[in-house]
């Protein structure tokens, strides 16, 4: 299994084997709509998702056999909540230089909540000041960086994100409010 995001600090399954690893061909970007957790329908929010292009860095991790099925019903009930992701099996880079297969989540691009590849400032705008039922969105991207920073993973894309994102918020005046800045609605 290959973790770009909480997958990599929580995986939440028994694991025997966890690597640093490297998935060619996609990158880690906030590019699928949140219209419950992180925003609402009206306002959405973005979430994180695999989106072509580049490459990126996160851990792989290797399930015993007889630990699979649970697995991966678990991973299917974790990623799959509202189908936004499909399943892909690829190789990816181990930091021992081997490389393996893996299941990983990437986004759906035929989704009605993929965002697309928005640029970094409709991003920011976009997740400054959301809200949903798991908290602010802002609050999600603070902890994506900062757990990337513990793993020692370098993305200076998200890092770039989030002080635009505090930038915005800091310009309204709602560091802790929760206001939002802008919306874009879902696509039909």
């Amino acid at each position: 299994m290959f973790g770009y995001g909480s997958l990599m600090w929580r995986p939440g399954f028994a694991f025997v084997e966890r690597q640093r690893a490297v998935l060619h061909g996609r990158r880690r970007a906030f590019c699928i709509y949140s219209v419950h957790h992180r925003g609402a329908p009206e306002a959405p929010g973005l979430v994180l998702g695999l989106a072509p292009g580049g490459s990126v860095r996160g851990a792989a991790f290797r399930v015993a056999a007889s630990d699979w099925p649970s697995t991966y019903a678990y991973l299917l009930e974790r990623e799959q909540p509202t189908e936004t992701y499909v399943e892909a099996w690829t190789q990816v880079r181990l930091a021992d230089r081997r490389r393996e297969r893996a299941l990983v989540f990437v986004s759906d691009m035929r989704h009605p909540q993929w965002a697309g590849t928005l640029d970094l400032d409709s991003q920011a705008r976009l997740i400054a000041g959301s809200e949903g039922l798991s908290g602010r969105n802002i609050d999600y991207l603070r902890d994506l960086v900062m757990h990337l920073r513990e793993e020692q993973v370098a993305d200076r894309t998200m890092e770039v994100l989030l002080a635009k994102v505090e930038a915005l918020e800091m310009a309204a005046g709602t560091a802790g409010a929760g206001v939002r800045t802008a919306t874009a609605p879902l696509r039909p």
